[in-house]
């Protein structure tokens, strides 16, 4: 009896580690996909082929990405802080930048109006590409609700973030996390602003595209806690 009780251990032992699927992380993701979407998406820019080229992110992004676990990166902080991703206990948004790169007209100023509008709800970061000098004469331009952060090749504890995030998929691009750091959508770009457009008005197309991406965001997130309790019932 105690033989046929431990092989029948055994047996649904090995059926369970068989059925429960290993949830990649998202450098690993990367890793897996970036290659065949660079070839595939190098064609289509070349041939001017914008539309497609955009559409070959997007299905990289939802068919590869999405529902991948973000590797646990401690971004340093411009105030000398390490901001590690899986203390924050909350829905994540990070957009990276570079000082060198100019910003949309009005993006930060809307940015900024976001992170206080959402501040009980999603921890904002925002990580430059650059070396702390820098960085910290950027940070200047955003309120205390976005932690500022940044990156460089010449950190040797850099590498890992620089490789996967920067020279992956670019910037801006923008990541939105659930509490559980699983990817649940990324953006790349800015918002398009026409020449000549007024501070006004620039601040409020920004404004409007990023609040939509933030609901949008956090309808997911109630969406996957309603699953969740349906499961439980």
């Amino acid at each position: 009896m105690r033989l046929i009780l431990l092989a029948f251990i055994y047996v649904f032992a090995t059926y369970s580690s068989y059925g429960q699927e290993k949830t990649l992380t998202f450098s690993e993701a990367i890793k897996n996909n970036i290659k065949k979407y660079n070839t595939q998406s190098d064609k289509e820019f070349e041939k001017g082929d914008l539309e497609k080229g955009n559409a070959l992110f997007d299905s990289l992004v939802q068919n590869h990405l999405v529902g991948s676990r973000f590797d646990d990166y401690s971004f340093k902080s411009v105030n000398s802080r390490k901001v590690k991703l899986s203390k924050i206990k909350k829905p994540v948004f990070i957009i990276t930048y570079a000082s060198w790169c100019v910003i949309n007209k009005g993006e930060i100023p809307a940015l900024n109006k976001l992170a206080r509008k959402y501040s009980d709800d999603i921890q904002f970061i925002v990580v430059f590409w650059d070396v702390k000098s820098d960085a910290k004469k950027s940070a200047r331009q955003f309120n205390n609700q976005i932690k500022v952060c940044y990156a460089n090749e010449s950190y040797k504890n850099d590498q890992s973030v620089i490789a996967t995030l920067k020279h992956s998929l670019g910037f801006p691009t923008s990541y939105f996390l659930n509490a559980d750091l699983e990817v649940v959508d990324i953006k790349r770009g800015g918002v398009p602003i026409p020449p000549k457009t007024s501070f006004k008005k620039a601040f409020d197309m920004n404004f409007a595209v990023f609040n939509d991406r933030m609901v949008s965001f956090l309808n997911k997130k109630d969406n996957e806690v309603g699953q969740l309790a349906s499961t439980t019932e």
